[in-house]
């Protein structure tokens, strides 16, 4: 059994036009995804490039039962992301830029309050907080404070440990050192490490940054616009286009530079 096994996945999105038909914008339907199919083993880290509009986040909330498909399947250790989502939901952990919180409570009181979801006793909750807030570099003396007052790198640091504290069977990373000082960016790669050592965990890390791909990952996917073009590891995407680093592959394989913005993500359509 693949630890995750997706076939021909398809997700659209409605886009507003500029024209107007009848003083009203027209709507025309976007693919964010199109016919990705790829297989992920048990403990395998797989990362996912892409520019922004290349539909990376659209396949964590998939694969996270945040969206429903409009085509293909999605299972995750034999469980139907859309048959069996409450399965899903117990394997699998989430860390996003956009991570919710409870605004007015503070990153103990919204780690405490996913540990009493997954199941966790208070002994377990008082024990494991301290310890991951720490492991991921969050402030002793702010874990106080409500959420609504701290940095956008500081709650990315809260998202991280609370999808650590269950210890996870499969990890969705997306762009999960977004907003990291360098420091706490590299004690968020090791702790990523030592998760999938110690726990066996299965990751998927969608990613802007390259060198985080090729660090992290066993093998790195290419999304652009919607479509998985490329899925290999590092040495193995070099060679097959004959380029001396992962950037220079990138744009071999997409004939765009992986700064460039994709015109539907400046428009707000998909991510």
């Amino acid at each position: 059994m693949f630890a995750v096994e997706v076939d021909n996945l398809r997700k659209e999105f409605f886009r507003r036009d500029a024209a107007r038909t009848h003083m009203r914008k027209r709507r025309r339907r976007v693919a964010a995804l199109e016919d990705v199919t790829f297989t992920m083993e048990r403990g395998e880290c797989l990362a996912i490039l892409g520019q922004n509009g290349s539909g990376k986040s659209t396949l964590v909330r998939l694969l996270s039962t945040l969206l429903l498909p409009d085509g293909g399947t999605a299972t995750i250790f034999g469980h139907d992301v859309v048959r069996d989502s409450r399965s899903v939901q117990r394997l699998v952990n989430r860390v996003s830029v956009e991570a919710s919180f409870f605004k007015k409570m503070s990153s103990e009181e919204n780690l405490s309050y996913a540990a009493r979801f997954y199941g966790m006793g208070p002994t377990e909750t008082r024990e494991k907080i301290p310890r991951i807030l720490s492991r991921v570099g969050f402030p002793r003396d702010r874990k106080h404070e409500g959420m609504e007052h701290l940095s956008r790198g500081m709650q990315q640091k809260v998202a991280l440990a609370r999808a650590l504290l269950t210890s996870p069977v499969l990890l969705l990373l997306d762009e999960p050192t977004t907003g990291l000082d360098p420091r706490s960016k590299l004690e968020v790669q090791d702790f990523i490490r030592e998760v999938r050592r110690t726990h066996d965990a299965t990751i998927l890390l969608c990613t802007h940054d390259l060198q985080e791909a090729e660090i992290l990952a066993d093998r790195i996917g290419i999304l652009d616009r919607g479509r998985l073009i490329a899925l290999a590891s590092a040495d193995e995407l070099k060679e097959r286009y004959k380029a001396d680093t992962l950037e220079d592959a990138f744009f071999s394989a997409t004939g765009r530079s992986f700064e460039e913005e994709d015109e539907d993500a400046e428009r707000g359509v998909f991510a």
